[in-house]
């Protein structure tokens, strides 16, 4: 799973590291919830070599951001990545819209077909190879982005194994259970490896671990994810620490033209 290595201050030795599985006076979750919760898991996911206690744990946060129903019911999300880019995704048909203000670029890409339009800095590209590498371009920007956004939607997504990696303390010495996702033959980089801190109060993920490597020792870095509100019927998280997710949506109906024109939309 790809994603962008933004603050290079955040990268932390196995020693500095805050937030290690079993923390002092910690204790891991003893059982699965005698009540299952609905969450059936993505085509490809690693059922047998995952968990039973993480996954339990996984579709207890899908129940705190709002159910998998809601999620599933949710249509169109927009969201401002960083301040860097736009970008608006159909869930029902996988058409996506990503727009640089200020530089007249815009792509339109179907994740699920490869399929779109591309327009770099005003012009509107056409050579098919161009268009292609720069449409593929794209589909990675989509699997960044959306993972910064909606990560703890995906826990049970296509190829990711869940191990429990035990109890722990956040940053903020908020008691956690401790998930690690590990992937196989799924997005850009599959070597990577994440441990997700997920809340026993509330049960909403509130911090996640990099890897670039699941041998690393340490992360790469570590951010928190705070400030979650209702979007929709569902619940979203734009707070990373230093960076921020913003101009959060979900939307009913997306504004007009916005996957079939290139031209800058008026947002």
């Amino acid at each position: 799973m790809k994603i962008t290595v933004w603050c290079t201050a955040l990268v932390l030795g196995l020693a500095a590291w805050a937030c290690q599985p079993g923390g002092a006076g910690q204790t891991a979750s003893k059982e699965a919830p005698a009540t299952p919760i609905y969450n059936p898991p993505a085509p490809g996911f690693d059922s047998a070599g995952s968990d039973a206690l993480a996954i339990a744990i996984a579709d207890s946060v899908m129940e705190a951001m709002g159910g998998r129903r809601a999620w599933d019911n949710t249509h169109f999300l927009k969201w401002n990545f960083f301040g860097r880019r736009i970008l608006l995704w159909d869930k029902y048909t996988g058409d996506v819209r990503i727009e640089i203000p200020g530089e007249q670029t815009v792509y339109i890409v179907n994740i699920n077909n490869g399929n779109g339009m591309a327009k770099v800095k005003g012009a509107v590209i056409e050579e098919p190879d161009s268009l292609q590498t720069l449409l593929k371009n794209a589909k990675s920007i989509w699997i960044n982005d959306a993972y910064w956004l909606l990560m703890p939607f995906k826990l049970k997504d296509s190829g990711v194994t869940l191990k429990f990696a035990g109890g722990g303390v956040s940053q903020t010495g908020e008691p956690v259970d401790i998930l690690e996702l590990t992937f196989k033959d799924v997005g850009d980089t599959p070597q990577n490896k994440y441990q997700v801190f997920v809340s026993k109060e509330n049960h909403l993920v509130c911090q996640w671990a990099y890897f670039a490597h699941a041998t690393d020792v340490g992360p790469t870095f570590i951010t928190p994810w705070k400030d979650y509100k209702p979007y929709g019927d569902i619940l979203l998280s734009g707070n990373r620490g230093e960076r921020q997710l913003s101009d959060i949506a979900v939307l009913d109906k997306a504004p007009e033209g916005a996957f079939s024109s290139l031209e800058p939309l008026a947002w």
